[in-house]
């Protein structure tokens, strides 16, 4: 920048980078042509190079949102028992794509928050424990475990099998807790300067249904997507309510079923990492794998499905082809703000089941003396979308209202994240139709819901409003 006596400049400090250096560069002088007057000519002939003083400002220190992102391989190798929830794991014999562990980890202004996505049917909190103990650079509250819910994978619980023995294999779960922990310090090391886009809508095509009603699930699809400096893809993430349960456990093969496919087709498709976190998908939200010209029971609502690997390729697909629509033209949000929040939450056990799970299980859960239970909740602001998380399987009825009471122009549950204390209905509904006396048994206990929606209410009121688009 040189002087020129008809011009006159604000006292605005002014960015360059300097590529060589990987460093930004401030232009800490300004001067107006007032500033020049009475000045001897030799000064003012030097004064081109006073202005060109610089400081020199490490990146680090710049207003930037960084973001990284990584994926580890979790299939177990001799393959073992898959499960789909409490009760005997049944034996695979193939595996159809890589379960994985999948993060992506975002830091601004000395905030930083990692959003990782397991291949898994559920992944207890105390194994969460042992991943962010491995992960000193992020505050363990800031780190965020969901799970896929594919129904064809190990169990992470290690169930009491009434014998004294469990279903679990502790080796291998450590095994996940270490790629998990990997995968996140890789997308730190990978940290970068982004910019983000968020769009939610409309997933449209036969991708989920309702079991026990079929019209009664929420159809919106939300996408975060980062973008890096040089155009370039870093990662999507996709965020939607279904049970990824096409194969299911009685087919004997492993797989992260149409979640994998989805990764694969949009990382083939715009390059970066993809990766998955479930929503409000309890009571029944699953795969819609039906053979709509087969009904079982007509009467009901029942149909005979397709579990093969094809179905979890189309659906995968057509969920990674409606998560690119979405995004496509959502404009990018160059210095959006990131704000996080952890909060315990007590929910009491009253199911007898759960609690001899809880008990019985030797990965050693942490339970109050009241017999009661403490889960985190997370609450993530990031640019215009606001983030809250969910220690279990709530019913999409309860994920409606609170995605209605959130206060993002995009908002989205994070299901099965922090825990997996089973299915999570509101008073009204437990115990009620004869269809809901599976998830009721295999909730917490009636008033799971009523805390879950009391407590996150006060905490979406107490913080900080999210950003508003311009």
């Amino acid at each position: 920048m040189s002087v020129c006596p008809t011009a006159c400049y604000r006292s605005v400090p002014s960015l360059a980078y300097d590529r060589h250096a990987g460093r930004r560069v401030t232009s800490a002088f300004v001067l107006s042509l007032n500033q020049l007057k009475g000045f001897p000519v030799s000064r003012i002939l030097l004064a081109p190079f006073v202005v060109l003083l610089l400081f020199v400002v490490p990146r680090s220190l710049v207003a930037e949102i960084r973001i990284g992102a990584a994926m580890k391989v979790i299939t177990p190798d001799p393959l073992l028992p898959v499960s789909g929830g409490v009760g005997k794991p049944n034996p695979a014999s193939e595996k159809r794509g890589e379960l994985t562990a999948r993060a992506m980890v975002f830091e601004k202004d000395g905030t930083s928050v990692a959003f990782v996505g397991l291949d898994l049917i559920g992944f207890p909190s105390v194994l969460g424990a042992r991943v962010r103990e491995q992960v000193p650079r992020i505050p363990g509250e800031n780190i965020l475990i969901g799970s896929s819910h594919t129904h064809s994978a190990p169990d992470c619980y290690a169930f009491p099998d009434g014998q004294g023995g469990h279903t679990g294999d502790l080796e291998w779960m450590d095994f996940v807790c270490n790629q998990a922990a990997k995968a996140i310090n890789q997308a730190i090391d990978d940290l970068a300067p982004a910019t983000i886009r968020i769009a939610t809508g409309e997933a449209k095509g036969k991708i989920a249904y309702n079991y026990y009603a079929p019209d009664l699930y929420d159809r919106r699809m939300s996408v975060i997507q980062a973008i890096g400096e040089q155009g370039q893809t870093i990662a999507t993430l996709v965020n939607y309510a279904t049970h990824p349960e096409v194969l299911g456990n009685g087919v004997g093969i492993v797989s992260p079923d149409c979640i994998g496919p989805m990764c694969d087709r949009i990382e083939q498709q715009i390059g970066g990492m993809a990766m998955f976190m479930n929503g409000a998908q309890g009571g029944m939200v699953t795969a819609d794998n039906r053979n709509l010209d087969e009904p079982r029971d007509g009467g009901r609502g029942y149909w005979n499905d397709s579990r093969t690997w094809d179905e979890c390729l189309r659906i995968g697909h057509l969920m990674a082809d409606e998560a690119l629509r979405i995004v496509d033209d959502a404009p990018q949000q160059k210095d959006p703000t990131l704000h996080v929040e952890a909060h315990a939450v007590d929910f009491p056990v009253e199911s007898e089941l759960l609690l001899a799970i809880v008990k019985g299980s030797p990965l050693g859960y942490p339970i109050n003396d009241d017999n009661s239970v403490t889960a985190q909740i997370n609450l993530v602001n990031l640019g215009n979308a606001q983030v809250l998380t969910i220690p279990g399987e709530a019913l999409p009825n309860i994920g409606f209202y609170l995605k209605r009471k959130m206060h993002g122009e995009h908002n989205l549950l994070f299901g099965l994240t922090n825990d997996a204390f089973g299915y999570i209905l509101t008073k009204e509904d437990f115990n009620s139709f004869p269809r809901y006396d599976y998830v009721s048994r295999t909730s917490l206990g009636e008033m799971t819901g009523d805390i879950l929606v009391e407590k996150s209410l006060e905490f979406i009121d107490g913080a900080p409003m999210p950003d508003k688009s311009k």
